[in-house]
Formats: structure tokens, sequence, C-alpha cells
């Protein structure tokens, strides 16, 4: 009886200890108690999603990052707006698949159907997104969770604070740190784009008005700014769009940096990584070196996961991932 009375003050302790933790403070753990499958019912429908579509991957996992760097990871970038005003719909959001946003609804559902009202959005995404990137052959790490789903979605509040295609290495310095996010985080998250494909009007400007001495980026490959061309003439139709790696664009691995070294950077955002002095080293490394990036890039995303969280009381555990609780 002693040893029963025993194991349930512990238990109730260590719930407390769940229920109690300062703003701010995420654990591997947190659900151990209240749905301790929530990760296996994730990794389910996740999948099930990868095996129907591809884009299943770059597709969550961008989403994690735009949600992550407006207001916080607290899956507002979810909300569905009648009016067309919710943060999924600025301008910089508009190209997010829609199977991203699918994935995490489903597998939001199939928690709600074993833990009703635990289990926040935003901490479905977070394990999601890790999910995505182990089905793409990337490294797996373990997910913090304990985050709270917040009370706004803004379009006004994304212009800004999103990295943008033509950003130079102190542009993306300045948002990421803003983020408490490091130069080594910055460059392994870049790594992300050794998966997905961006439409051509993102870096059009490139290939064809760069400057007016070189309507081609000069620290564009010749060879790759002529495929490029190819697939992208001016005036190309809006929703055509180009792999971000073109040398293993299905597999998520260190390609990224051995492309940007010979050249074969999408973005003016990635090419800066290499002919920067500040970050060559390290994308040299990465790009000799994939266990350094599957490690720096596990970490980047534990830290990313950590941007702006709600926690305690904070926001609410929303129901429906596309709606505020009514």
């Amino acid at each position: 009886m002693e040893e029963v009375i025993r194991l349930y003050v512990t238990l109730l302790v260590v719930l407390m200890g769940l229920a109690g933790r300062g703003e701010g403070q995420l654990a591997e753990n947190f659900y151990a108690f209240t749905c301790p499958n929530v990760e296996a019912i994730v990794r389910q429908t996740v999948s099930t999603k990868f095996s129907q579509t591809f884009t299943t991957i770059p597709a969550t996992l961008r989403l994690f990052f735009h949600d992550c760097f407006v207001e916080g990871c607290d899956a507002s970038v979810l909300i569905a707006s009648p009016n067309g005003d919710a943060e999924k719909d600025a301008k910089d959001n508009l190209s997010l698949a829609g199977d991203g946003f699918d994935t995490v609804i489903k597998a939001k559902q199939a928690v709600e159907a074993v833990c009703p009202g635990v289990v926040s959005c935003a901490d479905v995404l977070a394990i999601a997104a890790r999910d995505v990137v182990v089905l793409a052959g990337g490294p797996s790490f373990n997910v913090e969770l304990g985050r709270r789903d917040g009370l706004i979605s803004q379009a006004s509040r994304v212009d800004g604070n999103l990295p943008q295609p033509e950003f130079n290495i102190g542009q993306l310095t300045s948002i990421f740190s803003k983020n408490n996010l490091s130069l080594i985080d910055m460059i392994a998250l870049s790594g992300a784009h050794t998966v997905g494909f961006s439409h051509c009007n993102r870096f059009a400007k490139r290939l064809y008005s760069f400057s007016p001495s070189s309507p081609v980026d000069p620290s564009l490959d010749p060879n790759y700014a002529t495929q490029l061309m190819a697939e992208c003439p001016q005036n190309v139709d809006p929703t055509i769009a180009v792999n971000m790696d073109p040398v293993t664009p299905n597999k998520f691995d260190n390609v990224y940096y051995q492309n940007l070294v010979a050249g074969k950077g999408l973005f003016t955002s990635d090419e800066v990584l290499f002919t920067n002095p500040a970050s060559q080293s390290t994308v040299k490394d990465f790009a000799s070196n994939p266990f350094n990036f599957n490690a720096a890039f596990a970490t980047a995303m534990v830290n990313l996961g950590r941007v702006g969280v709600k926690t305690g009381a904070q926001g609410q555990i929303r129901r429906d991932c596309t709606a505020f609780n009514s």
C-alpha cells in the first residue's frame, strides 16, 4: 500500500511539474502521461502523406520555418480567415504548398481522436517537420514539446520577418539573430533547400537583370545559368518551378553545400553563404562532411523550435488547426 501511495505521489509531482513550467520552457517528454503515443501517431500520418506525394517533405519543412519566424512557433500560419487576412494570406506565404497544411491538419485530427484537447497544433507541426526530414534521408533528433497555439494570425505581421531570396549575408544574419539563431544555425537551416522547389520569378533577376554591366549574376555557374534559362525563360508561366537542388532534389543531404561551392546556389541568399568569408568555411565544411551538417541541422532545428513559443497559460490548444477555439 505504501508503495502504491509513493508511486501516486511521484506521478502527481511529475504532472504538476509538467503543468507548472515557466514560460518558454519545453521538454521532450511533455506528453509522457497525457498523450504518450503522440509522436507515433503523427509519424504514421506523415508517412502516409509522403507515400502519396514527395511534396509533403519540403512543404511541411517550409511551413515550420514560416510559422516560427512570424509570431514564433505557435501554428499561427495554419489559421484560415474568411476575410483573407490571416498569416497564410500574406504575399510571402502564398507559395506555401497545400500539402504541408494538409499533413499537419490530418496529423492533428489523428491525435485528437486519441488525445482530445491535449496536443497543440504547434507541437504537431514541430514533430511533423522532424519526421519529413527523416523520411527524406536526413537526421533524426528529439523534438522538444509543450508549445501552445497562438491567438494572433495577421497577414500584416508577416512582411519583414521572413528571409528573402535576394538577401545578402548581413540581412540574413540580422533576421536570424532576431530569432536568437546563430550564424551556424542560419547556414545549417539554409540546407533545407536541399529539397523542394522554387517558382522562377523568385530568382529571375539573377538570370536577366542582375546589373547594368552583367544581366546574369556572375556568381552563377555559366552552365547552371543556361540550364535555368531553359527551364525559366523570360515571362514564363508563373506556376512553373524548378528544383532547389539540381543534383539530388529528392534527398535530404549535404549536396546543397557542394552546389554552393560550384556556383549552383539558386537564390542570392544561398550563394552568398559561400561567397562571403564569414560563412564560407562552414559551407566548405558541410560540403565535405555530411556528419557535421546533419549534427548542425539537428541542433538548429531544436533552436528554431524554441523561437517565440507560448507555454503554460499562454495561447490555447486548438481543436481545429485552421481556426481559433470559439
